[in-house]
């Protein structure tokens, strides 16, 4: 037996590797820009765009605050024992308000929104694929992916930053709760610091980032979902679970990655 038809090389196994994720990455992006062009087709879909809004905004409303106010709650209270060192806790409205709409507010609203909605997402499209209604969708000549994806695209532009800045703004009245109503910081104080420090280019580099995750979000779990019969895995139910799963990390890892690139672009 051939020792090298045994042992594989290791510089070959990465090299496919690599071109396996740039297929992916230049699949990924066709598909995105196939679904965004789609979104501006005539006729338009208002009806299923403000389906999807529904879905994926209103319905996390309710994760989004609850979220929201911990998270606001946590950071005054880490903040004003970290201040209360230097003699500074009368800044504890700017730090709370500043971490909230510069990064928190954007990273884990998408977060959040991933594990409420894109999975669902995926998983519904996924199913979609297996059953072949997709192929359905084709025989009759309507474009699946003006039909099922860009209308998903389209409300998630919407929903990411209206929900971002319902989370800014309940973390903000959470600090105010532990900071202000607990550990005695003035009212008056506490939101003069916020009006004071908060620029409008935090405000749009916020909103921007929440703009950015929520294409990525929509784009790569509608991808996930649309191509679950291409995974190596298998077909069928066990190919829709490895989607969904595949979906949800590799969303919140791009929006972790993303966020770093955008922090430094826009600092």
């Amino acid at each position: 037996m051939d020792m090298n038809s045994v042992i594989k090389n290791p510089l070959e196994e990465l090299g496919r590797k690599g071109l396996s994720v740039l297929q992916d990455l230049g699949r990924i992006t066709l598909f995105f820009v196939h679904a965004f062009v789609h979104m501006f087709s005539i006729p338009l879909q208002p009806g299923k765009i403000i389906e999807q809004i529904y879905f994926i905004g209103m319905k996390s409303v309710f994760v989004i605050c609850l979220t929201g106010a911990f998270t606001g709650m946590v950071l005054g209270l880490q903040g004003y024992y970290t201040l209360v060192k230097f003699g500074s806790e009368g800044l504890l409205g700017a730090a709370v308000a500043l971490s909230l709409i510069r990064e928190m507010g954007p990273v884990l609203s998408a977060i959040m929104i991933i594990g409420r909605a894109g999975s669902a997402i995926a998983a519904e499209i996924g199913i979609m694929r297996i059953s072949e209604q997709i192929d359905a969708l084709e025989t009759m000549d309507i474009n699946p992916i003006r039909y099922l994806i860009s209308p998903r695209l389209a409300a998630a532009l919407i929903s990411f930053p209206l929900l971002t800045a319902l989370f800014d703004t309940v973390g903000i009245i959470g600090g105010y709760l532990t900071g202000s109503l607990l550990l005695g910081i003035g009212k008056g104080v506490y939101f003069s610091k916020v009006e004071s420090s908060v620029i409008m280019h935090d405000i749009t580099g916020g909103f921007l980032k929440s703009i950015c995750f929520a294409a990525l979000v929509a784009a790569i779990c509608c991808y996930k979902g649309y191509y679950t019969h291409l995974r190596a895995e298998g077909f069928g139910a066990k190919g829709v679970s490895f989607s969904t799963t595949s979906a949800v990390v590799l969303s919140c890892v791009a929006v972790l990655v993303f966020d770093y690139v955008l922090t430094s672009l826009l600092l």
